[in-house]
């Protein structure tokens, strides 16, 4: 039988892997192919077995399961529909991740994040059994433990606008990193609205 070792910097890799696998009693789709991340980048995946080793580094880079150490072929994306599409199109869809910034000393959004909310919404529904991270930040202006409840509340007042619009979440955690974690670097009493933001992430 053959064997996967570790794959490295490609999750896309990996699923198509175990797709494989399952599918390694179909002689015609017996084999595994390497493809990009959403972003293009391109991992590698090390096939290993009595025969010894084959290494894929390069997208739409397969190689058959028990044949011949270092014996690659390219598969075409017509011939990856075919044999990968349907289980493809079921995978889950990726985490993706949101700021929205608010205006100075509150949890009031921005005009340009209130419109942005729709776009989160919109994600949200895609998801059947959504799980949800909602983390609420601030700038350094003032206290470190004032600034702490002002990133709560803000984040609280996230949870409550998408709670609000009954789009169903399995799960929605709140918390605040307050002045810490900071997306720019500012020494303490800075103004900087970068840093007045809650991260929405969407699983």
């Amino acid at each position: 039988m053959t064997h996967l070792l570790n794959t490295w910097l490609s999750r896309r890799a990996l699923v198509l892997s175990a797709l494989a696998l399952t599918l390694a009693g179909c002689a015609s789709k017996n084999y595994v192919v390497l493809l990009p991340d959403e972003d293009g980048k391109v991992g590698q995946v090390l096939l290993t077995s009595l025969k010894g080793q084959t290494l894929l580094t390069s997208k739409n880079q397969g190689a058959a399961l028990g044949g011949t150490a270092g014996e690659t072929f390219v598969v075409s994306d017509e011939q990856l529909k075919k044999d990968f599409g349907a289980a493809l199109a079921a995978s889950p869809l990726k985490p993706v991740s949101y700021l929205l910034y608010f205006e100075a000393g509150g949890a009031a959004l921005t005009a340009d994040s209130q419109a942005s909310l729709q776009t989160i919404l919109d994600d949200i529904k895609r998801r059947p059994g959504a799980d949800l991270s909602v983390i609420g930040h601030s700038d350094t202006l003032g206290d470190a433990q004032a600034n702490f409840q002002l990133g709560l509340t803000r984040a609280q007042s996230v949870a409550q606008l998408i709670g609000n619009t009954n789009i169903n979440a399995d799960h929605v955690s709140v918390e605040s990193h307050g002045e810490k974690n900071l997306l720019v670097q500012t020494p303490d009493d800075t103004d900087e609205p970068r840093n007045r933001r809650v991260e929405v992430t969407v699983r």
